[in-house]
């Protein structure tokens, strides 16, 4: 079962180049954040042509939205708000094998990160506190269930996840207390990083390089903020890991590379 996680950075600009992708790779599920398109103005038809028949997406005007593509059915539906706002950061599928699939895209945090000043950063702080919670609450219930957890998580935990640790631990995405919530919230579930598996540390690994960078490939200051998670009863069940940083060299990319991992499920 192949998986890949995108922040497309607007589905509706960048449909060519996701069917292109598609069309190359050939996932059985592709998890996109940052649609910025309302659910009806979703690109449905061209997914439908590229065999992508089963889709669940949730979307608005301008700005985040979440959605996941398969050629596997679903069996179930679902989607989660958090800290009191229907901003579109979360859907789920359980397919018919009983996996199921979250795909999120949890705040940006803005550029300052100080709560008192900055309502973005406290934003994502909560937001990260509420998913721990809630996972939390789930695992209780279902402590069995298989999961496989996606997303623009817009955090790079280990100081082999960003260009430069020591230059980035006060800039938001790399901030101890982002790092501290999302490993908080990684325990919740004993979540495995499914990445690490395959391209183990101490390599460094980026799934994001800034616009502002006119030869990013030279450069090379990227920070990987784009994760897929298993529960542990998926540990050892990863065939392939990667980030196809291909895509990054397209014209007008996303910001984000595509995260493609591959399971024997």
């Amino acid at each position: 079962m192949k998986i890949v996680s995108w922040n497309i950075n607007s589905v509706r600009l960048r449909i060519e180049q996701v069917i292109k992708f598609l069309e190359e790779q050939q996932p059985d599920a592709l998890c996109l954040q940052e649609l910025k398109c309302p659910d009806e103005h979703f690109p449905h038809e061209a997914f439908e042509a590229a065999g992508y028949i089963h889709r669940h997406n949730h979307g608005m005007k301008s700005y985040n939205g979440v959605a996941i593509l398969s050629r596997l059915p679903f069996a179930e539906v679902d989607i989660k708000h958090f800290c009191g706002k229907e901003d579109r950061r979360h859907c789920m599928v359980t397919f018919e094998n009983g996996v199921e699939l979250h795909n999120f895209y949890i705040p940006a945090g803005g550029d300052e990160p100080d709560v008192t000043i900055n309502e973005k950063f406290a934003h994502k702080l909560s937001f990260l506190d509420e998913m721990t919670a809630w996972w939390a609450e789930r695992r209780v219930a279902g402590p069995d269930r298989k999961a496989i957890l996606v997303g623009d998580f817009n955090i790079a935990p280990s100081e082999n996840d960003v260009w430069s640790h020591k230059q980035l631990l006060k800039v938001v995405s790399h901030t101890p207390i982002e790092v501290e919530k999302l490993e908080a919230f990684r325990k919740s579930g004993d979540f495995v990083d499914s990445v690490r598996e395959i391209v183990e540390e101490p390599e460094k690994l980026f799934s994001w390089w800034s616009y502002r960078s006119r030869d990013w490939r030279a450069s090379n200051k990227g920070r990987r903020l784009d994760h897929v998670w298993m529960t542990p009863n998926m540990a050892g069940s990863v065939r392939t890991a990667s980030v196809y940083d291909l895509a990054r060299d397209w014209e007008k990319p996303s910001d984000h590379a595509p995260v493609v991992v591959e399971f024997n499920i």
